[in-house]
């Protein structure tokens, strides 16, 4: 595993401890393709995780892949906050399936780290991905005002086998998120709160690889 030149958020059984990372700075609207991950280390990247073992022990990068082992649970976001963007994550499950688990992609995390952020989740679950969570106090506009919770996907899932790589696209323009799984338009949610903030890689127990990550600017319409 390469070295990390990022800090860590620690979390004993019960109690959280003071959060080591700097704060988050204001939101880049990106002007061209941005890659969040060099292929080399963590460059840029921050974790938190909710044992006290190190960063080391559950993140890594080796042959030009992100790692992630699934444990203990927690995340590694980046230093950068971003908003209006196009996102794209090449990923898969390590682990075939029934035991290929979950994780997710974060977008618009807040401070202060903790397990688990204010952010908005595209799941990562087996079979699952296109759900959005509303962690942390997230919001979102229902019929009847702002609501927390969760939204089920609302095409059928267009996962690839666990072991194979999938694309995960999330556009985020103004207070609206999509996000599409293999091209295909899987979720859309409106008026969500907050509608900027850091990109986070979740360990929620399903070992994975990641290939690629970054952001890009809007597209003229979406897509």
């Amino acid at each position: 595993m390469k070295h990390f030149s990022v800090s860590t958020c620690l979390f004993a059984a019960l109690v959280a401890t003071t959060v080591l990372a700097a704060e988050l700075p204001g939101p880049i609207t990106p002007t061209e393709r941005m890659d969040l991950f060099n292929g080399k280390d963590f460059s840029g990247w921050t974790f938190c995780l909710r044992s006290n073992a190190p960063p080391a022990d559950t993140f890594g990068v080796s042959n030009g892949l992100m790692h992630c082992t699934g444990q203990p649970f927690g995340y590694a976001r980046t230093d950068k906050s971003f908003r209006d963007y196009k996102l794209t994550v090449e990923w898969r499950f390590v682990k075939i399936a029934p035991r290929a688990d979950n994780s997710g992609v974060f977008v618009h995390v807040q401070e202060p780290d903790k397990v688990w952020p204010r952010c908005i989740e595209n799941q990562g679950q087996y079979h699952h991905q296109g759900d959005f969570i509303f962690m942390g106090g997230a919001m979102f506009k229902g019929t009847n005002g702002l609501k927390q919770g969760s939204l089920k996907m609302k095409a059928p899932q267009n996962e690839k086998a666990a072991g194979e790589w999938n694309t995960y696209e999330v556009i985020c323009r103004g207070d609206t998120v999509r996000n599409y799984v293999n091209g295909r338009l899987m979720n859309q949610v409106e008026g969500c709160n907050p509608s900027s903030g850091a990109i986070a890689m979740q360990s929620e127990g399903g070992e994975w690889e990641l290939r690629k990550i970054y952001v890009e600017p809007l597209p003229p319409n979406n897509p």
